[in-house]
C-alpha cells in the first residue's frame, strides 16, 4: 500500500467540522478513508451515498430523522457523498446540532459535491483534493514501498505511458497496467459527466476527448473542435467545463502584458493522467516507438507540478506564454509577485536558453529547462 500525502488523516479532523475529500474516481479516496477508520479510536458510523435509504434520510432536511441517525457517534463518514441530494444542508444540520461530532465525506465529482457543499458549509469544512499518485508520495528512500530519486527516474517511461493511478502503479505486468488503466478510462472516468442531465451525446464527448488527446500541450481552437465534431462552439465549451470540473482535463490560459505580441486568448489542454490520455487513443507503445514523447513529458510535468503546489501549499496562477512570432514557454507560474517559467525538454543533450522576448519583457522572471535529469527538483519538497 502506497502511503498518501494526507496520512495520518486524523491531523485534518476537527470537532464540528466537515472534512471533504474529493478528486477523480479510483485515486484512492475510499482506501484513504478506510485506512483511517481501521486505526481510529473514535466511535464511528460509516455509510455510503449509494445507499437509497441514506439518500432519502439525509436529503429530507428533517431534524427528527437526521439527528437520531448520528446519535451516539463521535465520527460520521460518508463515502460517495455526491450521490445524496442537498448533502451540504444535511451536514450543516449535523455539525451545528451535535456537539463535538467530526464528519468525513468523500466524493468523485467536483461539480456535484463542491456545488452542494459550498454555501451550506461556509466556515464549517476543510477540503482536501486527492489526485493520482504523486512523485512526492512515491519518494521515500528506505521505506517498504518507497523509491529513491534514481528509481523514480528509472520508472519515468512507465509514468509517461501508463500514468499514476494507484491500481496501475501497483500492477505487476505491462498487460495488467493496460487492462487496469483502460478499465478506468472506459468505466469510471466519465461516469459522473455522462450522468449529468445535459450530456446526452456520449459519442460526441468521447470524440472530443480523443481530439484533445492529440493536442496535449498545444493551443486549442474551440471553433475547430466544433467543426470536427459537428456541434456548436457553446457545446464544446460546456463539455470542456464539465470535463475540467470532473478532473478529466485541465485548461491553461495564456499569460501576457503586451497584448500586441503575446497570445492570451487561446488555451492549452492537459489531461490529469497520462495513462488516461493514452487509453483514450489506445496507444501504449514504448517511448522509442512514439512521436509524442515531448507532449507526454510536458503533460506529466504539468500535472506533477500541480500536485506539488496543491499538496505543499504553493499558491500560484498558472499560464503558458507564447508570442505571435512563435517564442514560447510551456508553463508559467505567477506567485508572490514573481514569474517562473518552465520549459519541458525530454532531451538532456542541449542547453536551453530563455526566449529573447521573455527575457526583455520580464527581466526579473526566472527560467528553468525541465528535463528527466532535474524534474524532481520541482516536484519533491525540499
Amino acid at each position: 500500500m502506497i502511503p498518501r500525502i494526507y496520512e495520518p488523516l486524523a491531523d485534518y479532523l476537527q470537532p464540528n467540522k466537515v472534512l471533504l475529500i474529493y478528486g477523480p474516481r479510483r485515486v484512492g479516496k475510499t482506501t484513504l478513508l478506510q485506512n483511517f477508520l481501521a486505526t481510529t479510536s473514535l466511535r464511528y458510523k460509516l455509510d455510503s451515498g449509494d445507499n437509497i435509504q441514506t439518500q432519502l434520510l439525509l436529503s429530507s432536511q428533517d431534524f427528527g430523522q437526521i439527528l437520531p441517525y448520528v446519535e451516539g457517534y463521535e465520527l460520521l463518514a460518508i463515502d460517495e457523498a455526491q450521490e445524496i441530494p442537498d448533502i451540504g444542508k444535511a451536514l450543516k444540520i449535523i455539525v451545528d446540532q451535535v456537539p463535538g461530532i467530526r464528519v468525513i465525506v468523500t466524493g468523485s465529482s467536483s461539480f456535484e459535491l463542491a456545488g452542494q457543499t459550498g454555501e451550506p458549509l461556509t466556515g464549517r469544512k476543510r477540503t482536501l483534493s486527492l489526485y493520482p499518485i504523486a512523485q512526492a508520495e512515491l519518494y521515500a528512500p528506505g521505506a517498504v514501498y518507497g523509491l529513491n530519486r534514481h528509481e523514480l527516474r528509472q520508472k519515468l517511461p512507465e509514468f509517461l505511458i501508463f500514468g499514476s493511478y494507484p491500481d496501475v502503479i501497483q500492477s505487476a505486468t505491462q498487460a495488467e497496467r493496460i487492462e487496469v488503466v483502460t478499465e478506468i478510462a472506459n468505466s469510471y472516468l466519465l461516469k459522473d459527466v455522462l450522468a449529468f442531465e445535459r450530456v446526452r451525446h456520449s459519442r460526441t464527448l468521447l470524440d472530443l476527448l480523443r481530439l484533445l488527446a492529440f493536442q496535449v500541450g498545444s493551443e486549442v481552437s474551440y471553433s475547430e473542435l466544433a467543426t470536427n465534431l459537428g456541434v456548436d462552439v457553446k457545446t464544446v465549451q460546456r463539455y470542456l467545463d464539465l470535463l475540467e470540473q470532473a478532473f478529466v482535463l485541465f485548461r491553461l490560459g495564456g499569460y501576457g502584458r503586451n497584448l500586441r505580441k503575446e497570445v492570451t486568448r487561446k488555451v492549452k489542454v492537459y489531461f490529469w493522467d497520462n495513462g488516461i490520455r493514452n487509453a483514450l487513443i489506445a496507444q501504449f507503445n514504448p517511448l522509442e516507438q512514439r512521436n509524442d514523447v515531448g507532449a507526454l513529458w510536458e503533460n506529466f510535468f504539468f500535472v506533477e507540478r500541480l500536485k506539488y503546489r496543491t499538496y505543499f501549499g504553493v499558491p500560484a496562477n498558472v499560464y503558458f506564454w507564447r508570442t505571435y512570432d512563435q517564442q514560447e514557454i510551456d508553463i508559467v507560474e505567477e506567485r508572490e509577485g514573481k514569474l517562473f517559467g518552465y520549459e519541458c525538454k525530454w532531451s538532456t543533450q542541449k542547453t536551453v536558453a530563455p526566449p529573447k522576448e521573455w527575457h526583455s519583457n520580464y527581466p526579473e522572471a526566472e527560467f528553468k529547462a525541465v528535463t528527466p535529469d532535474n524534474y524532481l527538483d520541482f516536484v519533491l519538497p525540499t
